[in-house]
């Protein structure tokens, strides 16, 4: 399932939104059992890429509210979740979160590409917003995706 899932699960625990960065790793390999430590540190480094954890020296603070995230009985997060993911990945795994179908959101993903003409990041951004999914975290990244080829004409490096 979603790493705000398991990034949630140690805050949950101890009903914070920060916790040092030893805690975090004890609260995964430990407690819960779900990684090894240093698998719960590149969790750490994932998370704080994908904007879920600020990091301050040793502190770890969720960027978002752990008490309204649920963490169904029984799970146990994927290894996946330990590699880098794409923009393109996280708003289509925030569309299937959401109740779609992971085949219909990537048609409907490369439909709104081609109509727009945009990147695939953007236009991910753009249907997930239309289909009322907040990936306003995202944004940012699907921006740049955009800006970065300006200027460029077209069929440049075809």
């Amino acid at each position: 399932m979603s790493l705000r899932v398991a990034v949630a699960a140690p805050f949950k625990r101890n009903g914070t939104r920060t916790l040092r960065e030893n805690e975090f790793v004890v609260a995964l390999s430990l407690d819960r059992d779900w990684f090894s430590p240093d698998q719960a540190k590149r969790l750490v480094d994932v998370a704080t890429e994908q904007g879920l954890l600020d990091r301050d020296g040793d502190e770890l603070a969720a960027t978002f509210d752990p008490a309204e995230t649920a963490v169904p009985d029984g799970f146990v997060p994927d290894e996946d979740l330990l590699r880098e993911r794409s923009t393109f990945e996280r708003v289509l795994d925030a569309l299937v979160a959401d109740g779609a179908e992971k085949h219909e959101a990537v048609g409907a993903i490369n439909a709104r590409q081609r109509e727009l003409g945009i990147t695939i990041e953007a236009a991910a951004v753009v249907h997930a917003r239309r289909e009322g999914v907040d990936v306003s975290d995202l944004v940012p990244v699907a921006r740049a995706a955009l800006t970065e080829g300006e200027g460029e004409s077209e069929g440049e490096g075809d």
